[in-house]
């Protein structure tokens, strides 16, 4: 039951990630288009709630799909079982969120002293 469980939580995930992934490609084509620089990048993103939520979904999409996804390859071709397996899930889930969210609060929210300035 937790297989199909999973299973269907990979899926999910997939199916979130999909418009996510669009919408981040889109926007990195206008951003290259226009020339911006990264300055000019974070003075638009910076205290937006808006990318936050975006940004902060397309993460929890990624965590959640990757762990699921590795889960399997250490099941499959690594051996892992039981306690072990799960907990390497977890761990993997746990730390692509923080890594990621991390990610996302610097673009976001975080104070940046070369915003606006050019460098």
């Amino acid at each position: 039951m937790l297989d199909l469980r999973l299973y269907m939580l990979q899926r999910i995930s997939a199916l979130l990630m999909a418009p996510f992934v669009i919408g981040h490609l889109a926007v990195m084509l206008y951003a290259i288009q226009d020339g911006l620089s990264a300055g000019e990048i974070l003075g638009r993103t910076q205290g937006s709630l808006l990318w936050f939520l975006f940004y902060g979904g397309f993460v929890v999409a990624v965590s959640v799909h990757g762990a699921i996804g590795l889960r399997t390859v250490a099941y499959e071709w690594g051996g892992l079982r039981g306690r072990l397996l799960e907990a390497f899930m977890w761990a993997v889930g746990a730390g692509l969120l923080i890594m990621g969210m991390n990610a996302v609060w610097g673009v976001t929210y975080a104070v940046s002293p070369t915003v606006g300035t050019g460098g």
